[in-house]
């Protein structure tokens, strides 16, 4: 997994297409769909048969491609009909929106206003995911899913599947509207693929626009590949980057206007890191098969090179300014363009052709869910608001589909509005992950700090989800390190809709205590700890859970070394149980906006106490500030809680001043704000950011187990500032932390549970 990241990053870098050995132009060139030519008679008919054909090339680049609208400005401005076009990776995404219909200028404005960061990450808004995922990937690395199948293991294709991307896509064509094929578009296309089985070109010349578009951009390793007619489809640059032979069959173009916005070669002694050596690669293998189709250029033909200097492959938030720089680029040859130019009413025929208006929003007649083989359709349901009738609205759609991604099962969930008979019929298509539906997970976690508090944690997880129609799902965890335990899990929703369920669980866990006093570490115990329970539950869609239930435990307290303080033993024990959770916060980890409460309470009857472990989160951003508080109590209602169960404090942002769980005791309240300033971004592909931050802390403790020379602070009270982000294993924080009584801490940690959100 972290080889397919660099790899990632390394071709974000790029992305101006791949190759992978040499191109195969000739025999391996394959049309998708009917593998046949389509006459470019609609638009060419409209201008004058005596002028040149021509055909308009974009190349691959990422976000550098958005220097191609720039080259469309002018062409417009100068009244340049064009005849065809083909496109690759990037230059097949704006190639598809041309004959599509849209202007150079709306094409500017739907590139400059998409939040090109957002759509490289596929989960939605977290709020949006359901409660048992939700727990799921904050257990385990998210990345780290790889799939059991047929006795071996099955693993993603790709670091990002395209979810929202390809949604995007559908928007930016108006798919919303009814599905668009290359075959009745104005404008003849072509769209370069590559097929990753065996290297062919593939040219798409029918079928489904966004299918292509979608394909042409799957740059391997980072996005997943496109299936189409059993072929697994990526980025088109690795065969092709510039097809300016495909211009010339498409329509029999006379002239072809060459546009290339691909990623400049490395000089040597910027070539030295194992991402720069990846980069440099992929740059010589792209540059290769560009080389032989420049080579093909007529003294007649018309290149385009733009500047694009610091602009790299991943710059999408520069989209606007490398659209400036191919305008520029285009000012430079404007006598050429322009004496490609024809008379105002004969362009404007040709664009009225080319350039069709906005087509109305389409009502639904009928809803079909196709392709699902494990999942039960109602668990596609539930997430829908459009009925039959109703009026089709994109973003509502998309937001549906994006939060039935969500749950987990799906590689992407895309959707079709046909034309069949008179009738609309919004086709939905979930695709399963082929690596699914039983997978491993892992997890690992790092802290150590100046108070010589040291752990490590390694997690291995295995889950088998859709066990049955109502989504049943087994989960099996081993925990190894300084804690040590196991758990087996079993849940089982009671309706296809999942609003209701039953979970059973039961676990060990060994824990080592630490016993503190006088801000010494003097003894160490060994805290053991048996459950099993079952609840009877519900969800509240994606909004969070309530569970209600029974749990027995066994608690095993000894010593381990040092002065024993603290009474040992066993004891036994039941409990009623209830757990309310509700969680609005908009990210896994570093959430930018939102809430969150839980409150988790237990009654033992026979010993007389109980536990409420209760907790509220609160975060707002103003610009790239954020802002969060938090509020948590640990204590007993009824009752005094025992040593074996004493609530804890202290540690990373729970007392920062203190080492992890140093203070021990019963009625335990604690307050924290924080701002953070986020000072950097990870590459497109990887979630989180880098921050830095400060927190202010206090807590109020009314029973003492240890430290308990503290109990004459009315309130202890922790300072911090620190260094935070997401990394590809979990959140990551580096920081000091200081009390006004004079302890003070430096702290690091890293990993699943890590930081305040555990």
């Amino acid at each position: 997994m972290f080889r397919k990241l660099l790899l990632a990053v390394a071709t974000t870098l790029s992305l101006s297409g791949t190759a992978l050995g040499q191109p195969n132009t000739s025999a391996g060139r394959d049309d998708i769909a009917s593998r046949k030519n389509i006459e470019p008679t609609r638009a060419a008919s409209i201008a004058e048969t005596a002028r040149p054909r021509i055909g308009l090339v974009l190349g691959g680049g990422g976000a550098r491609g958005a220097a191609h609208v720039g080259v469309l400005e002018v062409l417009e401005e100068l009244r340049v009909p064009i005849d065809c076009v083909a496109g690759t990776s990037m230059g097949g995404l704006v190639a598809g929106a041309f004959a599509a219909g849209l202007s150079p200028a709306l094409m500017r404005k739907r590139l400059a206003d998409a939040d090109w960061r957002d759509m490289f990450n596929d989960l939605p808004p977290f709020e949006q995911i359901n409660p048992r995922r939700k727990e799921i990937l904050r257990g385990f690395v998210p990345g780290s899913e790889t799939g059991i199948k047929d006795g071996g293991l099955s693993y993603q294709t790709g670091v990002v599947d395209g979810q929202k991307i390809k949604l995007f896509i559908n928007r930016l064509v108006g798919s919303s509207r009814g599905e668009r094929f290359i075959q009745d578009l104005p404008l003849p296309l072509s769209i370069i693929a590559t097929d990753i089985g065996n290297g062919d070109r593939v040219v798409f010349r029918e079928g489904s626009l966004t299918t292509a578009m979608r394909a042409t951009m799957s740059v391997p390793g980072l996005l997943s590949p496109v299936s189409v007619d059993g072929r697994k489809l990526v980025d088109g640059g690795l065969v092709d980057n510039v097809p300016i032979g495909e211009a010339r069959d498409r329509c029999k173009a006379d002239i072809v206007i060459a546009i290339n916005v691909g990623s400049p070669m490395l000089d040597a002694d910027s070539v030295g890191s194992l991402l720069t050596v990846t980069a440099q690669m992929v740059n010589i293998l792209t540059e290769q098969n560009v080389t032989r189709s420049l080579a093909s250029l007529k003294p007649t033909d018309i290149y385009i090179k733009p500047d694009l200097g610091t602009i790299t492959a991943g710059d999408f938030d520069r989209n606007s300014e490398a659209a400036d720089v191919g305008r520029a680029a285009a000012e430079k040859v404007r006598d050429k363009l322009a004496s490609l130019g024809t008379t105002p009413e004969r362009y404007a025929a040709w664009r009225e052709t080319v350039q069709a208006g906005e087509r109305p929003r389409q009502v639904v007649d009928s809803i079909e869910i196709a392709g699902l083989k494990d999942v039960n359709p109602a668990a596609v349901e539930r997430h829908l608001r459009i009925k039959p009738g109703d009026t089709l609205r994109a973003a509502e759609l998309d937001k549906d589909l994006n939060q039935t991604y969500g749950d987990g099962y799906y590689q992407s969930v895309d959707y079709q509005l046909l034309r069949e008979r008179e009738r609309n019929i919004l086709r939905l298509t979930p695709v399963e992950k082929p690596w699914g539906p039983n997978y491993l997970r892992f997890g690992i976690n790092l802290e150590a700090d100046a108070k010589d508090s040291a752990s490590y944690l390694i997690r291995l997880g295995y889950q088998r989800t859709l066990m049955n129609a109502y989504g049943g799902e087994f989960l099996a965890l081993l925990d190894i390190g300084n804690e040590y335990g196991a758990l087996v899990n079993y849940y089982q929703p009671l309706d296809p809709a999942q609003r209701f369920f039953v979970e059973t669980t039961a676990s060990y866990r060994n824990a080592k205590s630490d016993i503190y006093q006088n801000n010494e570490r003097v003894a160490q115990y060994d805290s053991g700890n048996t459950k099993v329970g079952a609840w009877l539950g519900s969800n509240f869609g994606a909004v969070g859970r309530a569970r209600l239930g029974w749990l027995e435990q066994q608690r095993d307290f000894d010593l381990s070394i040092g002065n024993p303080l603290l009474p040992t033993g066993k004891v036994r024990y039941g409990s009623a149980n209830a757990l309310l959770e509700v969680d609005q916060t908009n990210r896994l980890y570093f959430p930018t906006d939102g809430w969150a409460v839980r409150a988790d309470y237990s009654y033992a009857l026979d010993e007389g106490f109980s536990r409420l472990d209760a907790a509220a989160l609160g975060v707002y951003s103003i610009g790239r500030t954020v802002l969060n508080a938090r509020v948590t109590y640990q204590g007993s209602p009824v009752g005094k809680l025992p040593f074996y169960d004493a609530g804890k404090i202290g540690g990373p942002l729970r007392l920062s001043a203190y080492a992890p769980n140093e203070i021990a005791g019963d009625d335990i309240t604690y307050a924290g704000i924080r701002a953070e300033q986020i000072i950097g971004q990870f590459p497109l592909g990887l979630r989180g950011d880098l921050r830095v931050g400060a927190a202010l802390e206090a807590a109020y403790v009314g029973r003492f187990y240890t430290q308990t020379q503290l109990a004459k602070e009315d309130f202890l009270n922790s300072g911090s500032i620190y260094f935070a982000s997401e990394t590809p294993i979990g959140p990551f924080y580096l920081g000091y932390g200081r009390a006004s009584e004079g302890s003070w801490n430096l702290f690091f940690t890293i990993g699943i549970g890590a930081g305040p959100y555990r």
